[in-house]
């Protein structure tokens, strides 16, 4: 991809809205420190909210939420082939366990991890408040794109088109 593109603030905002929404599940990774990949899983964003914070639901008691309490930093890559987009988000991790934002975000789909449903005492959200973000978009649909890839080896020239570029918050 060649073209780059910035967004900003708002727009910022906006194209993290539209890529977590577009993606949804991400490797949410903790204890960036060790690096070996053991702490690093799957979850499933529930929200992006008007400040750019991400949510997830999580349960009080879990190794990721254990390693968030001493190290907040953590890292989200979302990755979604078939739409040829990409994003990776650096932010400050915080544990809440309030019951209006619980409320607020519940879907009937997490009941799947909390069986005694929204008053589960063992409940808790993840707030992500990103650091920074870049994210990467190609145009056009996968099977377009590998035409052209294959075209772009016979002619010598890139003809796959795209869009990168820091997401500014």
């Amino acid at each position: 991809m060649s073209d780059h593109a910035n967004e900003y603030t708002v727009e910022g905002i906006d194209k993290l809205k539209s890529l977590v929404k577009e993606i949804n599940t991400c490797l949410f990774c903790t204890n960036l420190k060790t690096n070996d990949g053991a702490t690093t899983r799957p979850m499933g964003a529930v929200e992006v909210c008007d400040k750019g914070n991400i949510w997830f639901f999580s349960e009080k008691d879990s190794d990721k939420n254990k390693e968030i309490e001493q190290d907040s930093n953590v890292q989200l890559f979302f990755a979604h082939p078939g739409k040829g987009s990409y994003m990776v988000v650096n932010g400050e991790a915080i544990i809440s366990t309030d019951r209006e934002k619980i409320e607020e975000l519940w879907t009937p789909v997490v009941n799947i991890w909390f069986k005694e449903g929204k008053n589960d005492p063992n409940i808790s959200l993840i707030k992500v408040k990103p650091t920074s973000a870049y994210f990467w978009d190609n145009d056009g649909n996968q099977m377009i794109n590998f035409l052209k890839m294959a075209a772009s080896v016979v002619t010598g020239t890139n003809l796959v088109s795209g869009n990168e570029g820091e997401i500014k918050l």
